[in-house]
This record gives structure tokens, C-alpha cells and sequence, in this order.
């Protein structure tokens, strides 16, 4: 029984550990045709990468990415297709004191408990070092999309961090790049630089919220009941390593609402359907609206932390735990693209699984 695939027509199988030789992703059900180097993959695992700041983990990762196979003159042949990202800058030593010790807060306890045996060295499987592999998929995902359906640009950026969040009328999507917490607020990004400074000195470490925005993706994408294009985004946000929650729109803030306010209120414009607000997400009965999606997921605060801790050892006696090695007081950080590269996969999958079933939207208006 393989769990480790996600996807119905573009399928993505993880497969590697934090400290092996290797990470990496197979894919299948990748259109042909479809251009693509390692260089176009690349530059998405570049913004993920560790080591870039001092805000982020110093381990010292290149993420190079290998295509090994589904690829034939620059273009995808609609086979398999192997990436393979190698470990560089393992430093397994940083975890011999936990050899006996859970990690509060980590899968160290819930593994042992299911199999029976664990990779300790930073995790193995649970460790967000899987991540890579994932943005590796999602950048692959991104040029078909490219393909089949231009008008979609996805873009994520950190909207909190610990209690801190942005002021939304300072949003500017060009600023995203231009500071390391990947936040459209250039005022909160000098805060929250202060803010981690801080808690990265103390040896602890802060939660923070992902927003992802996909815009121009055309209505009717996703199915009824059990296919949602919402399902299936809020399974693969909540899929991300440290990841406790997720929101479509305005999420659990619609409990606070009326029937009036909440009314995603339609007229007609030169285009077609005008909205008058977008509370849904973009999605409607799990099917787009041509509206942007938007989605956030809450990331938990890293549980490697230098601050001693209660736990047991796996002979059952209670013991105290401090964990050492190279880690991110604000795993949020990364978790950008990663959440961007997920919003590609499914997005992807379901323009596919669109074009299979339906082609051409059916329903006419105007």
C-alpha cells in the first residue's frame, strides 16, 4: 500500500529522507510535449532552498534538481519522469542524543509508535526536507499549466508570523521578493525581523499563516461531492509537513457572517459573470468560479528548539530533551513555496481531469 502519491491524472510520488543519499519525486500523467530543463525547475527550489538568510536553517543545501528520465530534446514524452535532488550537508551526528528521546511536538513518538522504527536523523519522512521534492514537482506542474492554461499565475506570501500579521492595505505583490519572509508588507517584514532576531537568539521558534493566490484560472475546474477542487486543496496544503490548519476564502470567519454579507453577490460585465466579492475562495459546490483561489494554511512553530523539554524514552521513562543541530526558528518561512508548488499540482491535476471529462465548458451564459 503506497501512501506516499498524491494526484488522480498528474501523480506525484515523494520518495528519499532528510539525511539519506537522495530525495526526489516521480512523476506520471505529465502531458508530452511540454518544454522543460532542470534550469526551469531550478529556480523554484532556489527560493526554497535552506541556508539563503539567518532567518532560516544553515544547513547547506544546493537542491540541485536531476531529471533522470520522461524527458527526451528538452520536452516531456509523456513517460515517467525521475527527479532527483541529493543530500549534500547531512550532519546525522546532531541527532545521537535523541537515538532514545522523542521530540515533543515531532512524528518522532507517532512513527515509532505505528512502525516500530524510525529514522531519527533529522526525521527522515516527516522532516520538511521532503518539501524540496515537492517544489520540484510543483515547478513541472507550473509549465504545463503554462500551456494549457496561460492566464494562471500562483503566488504565496506569508500574511502572519507568530501573532504579528500584515496590514493588507500595505499589500504589494512586488515586494514579496524583496525581503526573506516572502511578505507583500514591507513595514511588517522590518517587524518581524526584530521579532525572530529575538526568538532565533533564545533558541526557540514562532508559528506562522501561508497565503497561496491563484489567479486566472478559469471556471468549472473541480467536480461535486467527492472530487472538490476545494477536497483536494485543503488535503495537499494540509499534506505540507507542520502544517495545522486550512482556510478556502475567508475560512472560519465565515461563522461570523450573515446570509447578506456572505452573499458573493453576481452581475453581468462585458466578460461574463462579475462578482462583487469573493468570501467562497473562488470556489463554488468544489467547482471554480473564474474568481481567484485563495487558500491559507497555518504552520506550526519548528518542534526542534533549544529550550529543555519534558518527554519519555522508547523504554517508557520520563526524561528531559533539549535538541541540537541546524533548524528554522520560523519554518513558515520556506513553507511558501511549497504551498505554491501544491496549488500547482492540484490545479494542474484538475484541468486535466476537466479536459477528460468535459473539454470545453458546456454551460453558457450570455
Amino acid at each position: 500500500m503506497s501512501l506516499n502519491t498524491f494526484g488522480r491524472l498528474f501523480r506525484v510520488t515523494t520518495w528519499g529522507e532528510s539525511h539519506g543519499v537522495a530525495i526526489g519525486a516521480t512523476i506520471d500523467g505529465c502531458p508530452p510535449g511540454i518544454e522543460i530543463t532542470a534550469g526551469m525547475l531550478q529556480r523554484w527550489l532556489d527560493k526554497r532552498k535552506p541556508g539563503q538568510n539567518k532567518y532560516t536553517t544553515q544547513r547547506r543545501e544546493l537542491d540541485e534538481v536531476e531529471i533522470l528520465s520522461g524527458v527526451f530534446d528538452g520536452k516531456t514524452t509523456g513517460t515517467p519522469i525521475q527527479l532527483m535532488i541529493k543530500n549534500t550537508d547531512q550532519r546525522s551526528k546532531d541527532y545521537t542524543d535523541i537515538i532514545e528521546k522523542f521530540r515533543p511536538g515531532h512524528a518522532d513518538i507517532t512513527y515509532w509508535q505505528k512502525y516500530g522504527i524510525r529514522d531519527y536523523r533529522g526525521g527522515g519522512r516527516s522532516s520538511a526536507r521532503e518539501t524540496a521534492a515537492r517544489v520540484a514537482a510543483g515547478g513541472l506542474a507550473r509549465e504545463v499549466i503554462q500551456a494549457l492554461a496561460p492566464s494562471v499565475q500562483i503566488t504565496g506570501f506569508m500574511c502572519q508570523m507568530g501573532p504579528n500579521k500584515i496590514n493588507r492595505k500595505n499589500m504589494n505583490f512586488d515586494e514579496i521578493s524583496n525581503n526573506p519572509f516572502w511578505t507583500p508588507d514591507a513595514n511588517a517584514a522590518k517587524d518581524w525581523a526584530k521579532y525572530l532576531d529575538n526568538l532565533r537568539k533564545s533558541g526557540s521558534s514562532v508559528g506562522a499563516v501561508i497565503e497561496i493566490i491563484a489567479q486566472g484560472v478559469p471556471a468549472g475546474i473541480g467536480a461535486p461531492i467527492y472530487g472538490k477542487l476545494d477536497t483536494d486543496l485543503a488535503a495537499a496544503m494540509m499534506s505540507i509537513n507542520a502544517v495545522k490548519g486550512v482556510e478556502i476564502g475567508d475560512g472560519m470567519a465565515v461563522a461570523e457572517l450573515t446570509g447578506e454579507a456572505n452573499a458573493d453577490e453576481i452581475s453581468m460585465g462585458t466578460n461574463g459573470p462579475e462578482y462583487s466579492s469573493n468570501h467562497a475562495g473562488g470556489i463554488l459546490g468544489g467547482i471554480s468560479t473564474g474568481q481567484d483561489l485563495v487558500v491559507r494554511f497555518a504552520v506550526k512553530p519548528t518542534s526542534s528548539i533549544l529550550t529543555k523539554r519534558k518527554t519519555v524514552t522508547k523504554a517508557g521513562k520520563d526524561s528531559e530533551i533539549v535538541t541540537k543541530g541546524r533548524h528554522d526558528p520560523c519554518v513558515g518561512i520556506r513553507a511558501v513555496p511549497v504551498g505554491e508548488a501544491m496549488m500547482a499540482c492540484v490545479i494542474l491535476d484538475h484541468l486535466l481531469l476537466h479536459r477528460g471529462q468535459v473539454g470545453e465548458n458546456q454551460g453558457k451564459i450570455g
